[in-house]
């Protein structure tokens, strides 16, 4: 195998990852909008900020089943007022934490529940679910981590209480299906706000988000809006330049071989992007979790926490395609991975960019974006692809494209960058090794990791049939349809709900692993049942066999 062209500054590129990602702007350069946005969203204080010491507590205390339960609560008065308290009072006899928490917070809802009365199709009870999972921001309240938003939206549903991104794509291509196509807009409209007010689109509608983003669908959303309105990328077009600059930040003065921040320049002068997160400390959310992973690691903690942070960044968290043994999450290494979804997705937002400065007028801006996807897919072709013959994500640390097969692999083909031949390679590895009897699984690997087999995820089975189906892979794009609504509707009619993720081993199940237990709801299992049935709308009808569900998997733990 020829040497890869990165190789030649292996040696100094780990220095240059960890120097350039906190590299200033250059002296006397005006900051721009969307860096002021960014700065702000990093000076924002989020719950283990704002009352450090009680939050510590609570979490490390495991007062709540669920580390989100207690950063998504609000205090009741001044933060510094409920620190000098706690310190007054931890120590005294008698101290109840619980009581304490109780007295000083609001505890949010459980969350709605999704047990509606039964209705004849599984078309039907997702119809009847979306106003269940319809919110609309409260009025704000001080030290709320909730982020207000202007418009109504879908949230996934169970623990998850505010709008999450890449979620909310599949979840609107469902609405869309359903007719709600006033929710769709009002969705988008949601997130051309935040773009406006931070810079990005956090992972979700969070303070303690703001320091990522997820894998960036705005682009898919803007495109999908236009199919009823043909203006819409030029509506959206300022947001769609300023989510490229929070994804390119950094790229003009980057040297090959440099990184900084999400952007990559790789040794022949490519530029690529990487998954990244603005903070080094635990996930308040994950909080305990996160501490056990870094003390399970020889690495310096605040390397593991930013790995583990840029993993929830990439959406796939976990997953064995980020860990260097499969068993051991404290191996993570994310940052120094040149991701094949997230280039595709921004090839993607390039060339809708393109495609709207084109429709404002502004040639030379489409000329411009064009230019740059072109350069990306070039790129993508160069350096993410897999000698035996599937797309994979690039390892900075040695200049290898990992071997492990994935279903990231399908997103050239959902891009259309892929070449016909490729294309048709890629659709054999899938067939071969990722395709199983209730739809298409994440990775070939049973780490206990919840982005792993045998699960499967309702957006990755949107990806590859979609991108299947550009190719002339309509068999396989079927087969992948068939084995995830057959999933889909015999747990429906099993259970009568839908859940985030499911068992892909011919149990036609819920699926396990993960930090937390299965979530029923289920936004985006919603949006793209109705999206596959949409396609294929006779296996609303065809038989699906209902075999008895075997035990589930342990799902208390990512480290195992």
């Amino acid at each position: 195998m020829p040497r890869h062209p990165v190789r030649r500054l292996l040696f100094v590129l780990p220095l240059l990852l960890g120097a350039c990602a906190a590299r200033p702007p250059l002296a006397g350069q005006p900051a721009t909008p969307a860096a002021t946005a960014a700065e702000d969203a990093r000076s924002v204080r989020t719950p283990d900020q704002a009352w450090p010491a009680v939050f510590a507590a609570v979490q490390e205390a495991r007062l709540f089943a669920d580390q989100k339960y207690f950063v998504d609560a609000v205090p009741r008065s001044d933060p510094a007022t409920i620190e000098a308290a706690f310190a007054q009072q931890r120590g005294l006899p008698g101290f109840d934490l619980r009581r304490f928490v109780d007295g000083h917070f609001v505890l949010p809802d459980e969350g709605a529940a999704t047990d509606i009365p039964k209705r004849d199709s599984l078309r039907a009870h997702i119809d009847a679910l979306w106003p269940l999972l319809t919110r609309r921001s409260p009025a704000p309240r001080p030290h709320d981590s909730l982020l207000q938003l202007p418009h109504p939206y879908v949230v996934p549903g169970g623990r998850f209480r505010e709008v999450y991104y890449w979620d909310s794509y599949f979840t609107m291509l469902g609405l869309a299906e359903s007719g709600q196509h006033a929710l769709v807009r009002q969705m988008l409209d949601n997130f051309a706000h935040l773009i406006d007010a931070w810079g990005h689109v956090p992972n979700g509608n969070r303070s303690y988000y703001l320091s990522r983003s997820q894998p960036p669908f705005f682009s898919h959303m803007v495109m999908l809006q236009a199919k009823l309105e043909p203006a819409a990328p030029v509506r959206y077009l300022p947001q769609l330049r300023r989510e490229h600059a929070f994804w390119m930040d950094g790229a003009e003065g980057l040297r090959p071989g440099q990184a900084h921040r999400r952007v990559v320049r790789l040794a022949d002068g490519s530029l690529l992007n990487r998954y990244w997160d603005d903070r080094d400390s635990p996930r308040p959310e994950s909080y305990v979790q996160d501490r056990q992973t870094a003390a399970a690691s020889t690495r310096p903690a605040g390397e593991v926490y930013r790995e583990l942070r840029a993993g929830a960044e990439s959406g796939w968290d976990f997953s064995s395609r980020w860990l260097d043994d499969p068993m051991q999450l404290d191996t993570i290494h994310v940052t120094t991975r040149v991701p094949v979804d997230l280039n595709s997705l921004l090839h993607h937002l390039e060339t809708t960019i393109a495609l709207a400065c084109g429709q404002a007028g502004d040639q030379a801006c489409a000329r411009d974006y064009q230019a740059r996807a072109g350069e990306r897919a070039a790129a993508i072709e160069r350096h993410l692809w897999q000698a035996d013959g599937y797309y994979g994500d690039l390892d900075l640390r040695d200049g290898q494209v990992r071997t492990q097969p994935t279903a990231a692999a399908l997103f050239p083909l959902h891009a259309g960058i892929a070449s016909p031949e490729r294309a048709r390679s890629t659709a054999a590895m899938v067939r071969a090794r990722l395709l199983k009897p209730g739809g298409l699984v994440t990775t070939t690997i049973d780490s206990g990791q919840q982005w792993d087999a045998p699960n499967v995820w309702a957006p990755l089975q949107w990806i590859a049939v979609d991108g299947l189906r550009r190719y002339g892979e309509d068999a396989l794009a079927r087969d992948i349809a068939a084995g995830f609504l057959g999933n889909v509707r015999t747990l429906f009619g099993r259970e009568h709900k839908l859940v985030e993720k499911y068992d892909a081993d011919g149990a036609l199940q819920g699926g396990g692993g993960g930090e937390y237990p299965l979530q029923d709801g289920f936004g985006w299992t919603n949006g793209v049942a109705l999206a596959l049935l949409a396609l294929y709308p006779q296996l609303e009808r065809e038989p699906v066999s209902n075999p008895a569900a075997p035990a589930r998997r342990s799902e208390d733990s990512t480290t195992r």
